[in-house]
């Protein structure tokens, strides 16, 4: 069922031993990988829980065997079944796999976790997005910890549905269209600027039936860990801290390319674009990716296409094999790379963080995806935003409406048209208004490198976070 690796035993500070448990997403698993090399890095010993297939998928063993022979940091690894086979097509089949997610992982997890409470795990940290934790939890003793890989706005939103409910802006035929204007901690948001699930009239998806049940379970947890910091969302996570002991750690990226590179955590093969970049002037690439989940339209993605034809901007485009879907092998207009010669390169995926960091790169044509964000903001990459569904939209407001460090790609999020995409190019690469979403960027990073420091909340609310585990594992054991 499980196969766990074990490297030599290390002096444990504070007793903890944690499981990591990342809903299996691309976008989950990064920031549970960074945030098992944070803890172990606390003297935490870590064990981490990938699926049998995205452990295949990944395809380089154990992925920590790098950073372990570096550090010599505790991090185990383990890998336990989703409920399907191998060899089934997750991303053409979205609902059967979110519904063995919701129905069937459970029981695996908890095959798995039996055979580690032997090994002295104390502590379960699973993503938010499962709707197990707090049983599962319970049931073997553990102190259950949330891990929430999105903005606190986002989570106070999904939070605090039963209030939505009641005024009318969700669950109902016809929703109110005025401000949301009594979430505690939230300023007032329009409805269309809430994540894509709560701005939907059915509700009756496996989706809906996981976000319902997740934030119910998530309400039994005893601590809830953001990949936000403090200084972008104090007010939201003040109000949560009411309810909740919600503790902002991030951002939970990979800053030391140097040494991360030795935790490979790609669903998809890498393509390294370094050397076609060193050839083009600083600032003139535009990189272009849509994250590794959400799917677009053939039609949008075409004029899209056309519209990065026309800018005659240099560009590196990350076309994932599964963009529009598994059975679309390539979905682009004829000619569009030939066209494009030199000016440009179509890659099925890369290690984002290397491509950003590099000196040509002038923006960032993306989903919104929450982790897509940070890592701009960290590498200072001015942001053109086409969020596609779940919390990107909700990711577009404050990137473009309160930090001004990014622009829309359509204002019309219904019809994308190629000349407005020129154009949204045009501004985001050469435009006047370019200067101003540099200072604003600028700012911004000075934020959460404000945040990382030693003295700065990450840093403080990581230890806070630490010194609640200690006394809940010691309060569990008897000990104090």
């Amino acid at each position: 069922m499980a196969d766990v690796k074990n490297p030599n035993k290390h002096h444990k500070h504070h007793r903890l031993h944690a499981l990591l448990i990342p809903y299996p997403f691309q976008g989950h698993v990064n920031p549970f990988v960074h945030l098992a090399i944070k803890l172990a890095s606390q003297g935490i010993t870590v064990t981490f829980v990938n699926t049998h297939y995205n452990h295949h998928q990944i395809n380089s063993g154990d992925i920590f065997a790098g950073v372990r022979s570096e550090s010599g940091l505790d991090i185990r690894y383990a890998t336990v079944s989703d409920g399907l086979p191998l060899g089934f097509d997750r991303s053409l089949n979205h609902d059967q796999y979110q519904s063995a997610l919701l129905h069937v992982f459970s029981a695996h997890v908890e095959e798995l976790v039996e055979s580690l409470v032997g090994e002295g795990v104390n502590v379960m940290i699973a993503d938010t997005f499962f709707v197990w934790p707090s049983v599962v939890a319970r049931k073997f003793g553990l102190v259950c910890v949330s891990f929430w890989t999105e903005a606190a706005l986002v989570f106070s939103l999904y939070y605090h549905m039963d209030l939505l409910r009641i005024h009318g802006h969700f669950g109902a035929q016809e929703t109110r269209r005025d401000l949301i204007d009594y979430i505690p901690g939230v300023e007032a948001i329009n409805p269309k600027d809430t994540a894509s699930y709560l701005q939907e009239t059915d509700i009756s998806s496996v989706v809906h039936q996981i976000i319902f049940k997740a934030f119910e379970d998530v309400k039994k947890v005893d601590f809830v860990l953001c990949n936000t910091i403090h200084q972008f969302e104090s007010k939201t996570i003040h109000a949560l801290n009411s309810k909740i002991p919600f503790y902002a750690i991030g951002p939970i990226i990979p800053f030391n390319l140097k040494t991360g590179s030795s935790v490979t955590t790609s669903l998809w093969s890498e393509s390294d674009c370094t050397q076609w970049l060193n050839t083009k002037p600083a600032g003139s690439v535009l990189y272009i990716s849509f994250g590794s989940y959400a799917h677009v339209t053939k039609k949008d993605l075409v004029e899209i296409a056309h519209g990065i034809s026309l800018s005659k901007v240099n560009f590196v485009w990350v076309v994932r094999p599964d963009i529009v879907s598994s059975d679309e092998t390539n979905p682009l207009p004829a000619g569009f790379e030939s066209e494009a010669g030199d000016r440009g390169i179509v890659i099925p995926w890369c290690c984002q963080m290397t491509v950003l960091s590099h000196p040509s790169i002038g923006g960032f044509l993306t989903h919104c995806g929450w982790n897509s964000i940070l890592e701009s903001i960290w590498c200072e990459v001015p942001l053109l935003c086409f969020p596609l569904l779940t919390d990107q939209v909700t990711n577009r407001k404050l990137v473009v409406d309160d930090w001004k460090i990014g622009m829309n790609l359509c204002e019309d999020r219904g019809f994308v048209g190629r000349d407005e995409v020129k154009m949204s190019i045009g501004r985001l690469m050469r435009g006047e208004s370019r200067e101003g979403v540099r200072g604003a960027i600028g700012r911004v990073k000075m934020s959460l490198e404000g945040a990382l420091k030693c003295s700065g909340s990450s840093g403080e609310n990581l230890g806070l976070f630490v010194d609640g585990l200690v006394a809940k594992v010691g309060l569990s054991n008897g000990k104090a």
